[in-house]
């Protein structure tokens, strides 16, 4: 089996700190530089699980590129450059504590709180007379509040303007960066046989302007359907083929496993860590249109040390 970046200990130049989030280790470095690290960790339920899925963060980090790279005449984004297969590296911007979370299918989260009989998400209104997978007449906004540590909550527009949570300017300006980076990512997804059913967007403040940060349109922040089928799936009242690491959960669940108190991580086979990484592969294969090329993972610490070091020379970046 491959190597794996399950967690990561680096000295880069110029460093000052790093976090360590359930997927990524973000390091600091000297004149605001972020350099992000897509480790192969993979998280359900809240909860890491315990082995690392080889070319799991390869695949986030290139999906991610390549999104950033295709939408930056909308919006400017945090991205310099990508020195490595699995690291990404930009400019470090001070976070909005707000996740825009667009819907454009009653899926998910949303499908859920529908079943429950809510009609109202985040001070949105939900039409009547829709069932899951059903798409909205048009996409949703509903907001999320960025949690330190555990869930993140829902919040409605006019509870963050009153709380004064973002600036009204600003966080019109996230809304329209919102919807025109989920129309953007529609269309390249139906150019691929796909659905953008529902994704969140991450923005920060860098010099006064509105930056967008983070990943976007990848299968660990988005979710896809296959669009060939779908209407046929939903007049049948057959669940839809997704794009998306919901197998990953699903296992997790036959397996006694949803976070709760009490229950305990089941043992991952190396067959299902195989077949997630297969899974992730033919993700990426299938959104980007591309051919995986698998990185040497033979020293995988010693090729990123090496990667971010001479990028950050070259840049004249510190």
């Amino acid at each position: 089996m491959s190597e794996t970046i399950t967690s990561t200990n680096f000295k880069f130049p110029g460093q000052k700190n790093v976090y360590r989030g359930k997927v990524r280790e973000v390091y600091t470095l000297d004149n605001d530089i972020l350099v992000m690290v897509a480790s192969d960790r993979i998280s359900a339920f809240d909860h890491i699980l315990p082995k690392g899925i080889p070319f799991k963060g390869q695949v986030l980090n290139q999906v991610a590129t390549m999104f950033l790279d295709a939408t930056k005449d909308i919006v400017p984004n945090w991205l310099l450059g990508t020195p490595d297969p699995s690291v990404a590296v930009g400019h470090a911007c001070e976070p909005v504590r707000v996740e825009m979370v667009i819907r454009g299918y009653l899926a998910g989260h949303a499908a859920r709180e529908y079943a429950a009989g809510k009609r109202v998400l985040c001070g949105v209104t939900m039409p009547e007379g829709l069932k899951e997978n059903d798409r909205f007449p048009e996409p949703i906004i509903t907001p999320a509040t960025k949690a330190e540590e555990g869930h993140d909550e829902d919040i409605s527009r006019e509870e963050i303007l009153r709380q004064q949570i973002v600036p009204q300017d600003i966080y019109e300006k996230m809304e329209g960066y919102t919807r025109a980076l989920f129309q953007r990512g529609t269309e390249m997804a139906a150019a691929r046989g796909l659905i953008l059913v529902d994704t969140k967007y991450e923005f920060g403040i860098r010099n006064g302007e509105v930056i967008l940060i983070d990943e976007i349109h990848t299968p660990d922040s988005s979710r896809y359907f296959y669009a060939d089928g779908y209407q046929e799936r939903q007049d049948n009242n057959e669940a839809q083929k997704q794009l998306s690491k919901e197998f990953v959960r699903q296992w997790l669940i036959e397996n006694g496993f949803q976070g709760l108190d009490g229950q305990v991580m089941p043992e991952m086979p190396d067959s299902f860590v195989d077949t997630i990484t297969e899974r992730y592969i033919e993700l990426y294969e299938k959104i980007t249109g591309k051919t995986f090329e698998k990185a040497d993972t033979s020293n995988i610490n010693k090729r990123i040390e090496s990667n971010v070091a001479k990028f950050l020379m070259e840049k004249g970046i510190l």
